[in-house]
């Protein structure tokens, strides 16, 4: 799936990400730094009923939200330096505790996804246009 989309159109292409989930609970977003990753995720993270405030995790790599589908863990991996630092936080804790969780920076700890992660390219078409790709 690919979708174009504006900062405008953000909700819309949030919903749109949330209805192609069907079931699955990780997902791996790529982008160049200002691509708007953190920008697609709070605005994902509303369309899953998240009412406080969702930010960047870059320091503390990882926070937990509160949803109508339970548990959200938004990751920011790029400070990891090598793959094994996001095993000493109990990754795939997260990963097989049935929550959804959002990373960013996945390139970071790639050795480590599974296999079912669903990768989202962000590529940045202009300065207000993105493109997705599922």
């Amino acid at each position: 799936m690919e979708l174009t989309y504006t900062i405008n159109q953000i909700s819309e292409t949030a919903q749109a990400v949330v209805n192609a989930m069907q079931g699955n609970q990780l997902f791996a977003f790529y982008g160049q730094m200002g691509a708007g990753k953190t920008t697609l995720i709070k605005a994902i993270c509303q369309q899953l009923g998240v009412t406080e405030e969702v930010n960047s995790p870059t320091f503390a790599i990882v926070n937990e939200y509160e949803s109508q589908k339970g548990a959200i863990y938004h990751f920011d991996f790029y400070r990891i330096n090598r793959p094994e630092e996001a095993l000493d936080f109990g990754l795939f804790d997260y990963f097989d505790s049935g929550n959804i969780c959002l990373m960013e920076w996945p390139e970071c700890i790639e050795p480590l996804l599974p296999d079912d992660t669903i990768k989202i390219q962000i590529s940045v078409i202009d300065d207000n246009t993105r493109k997705i790709t599922i």
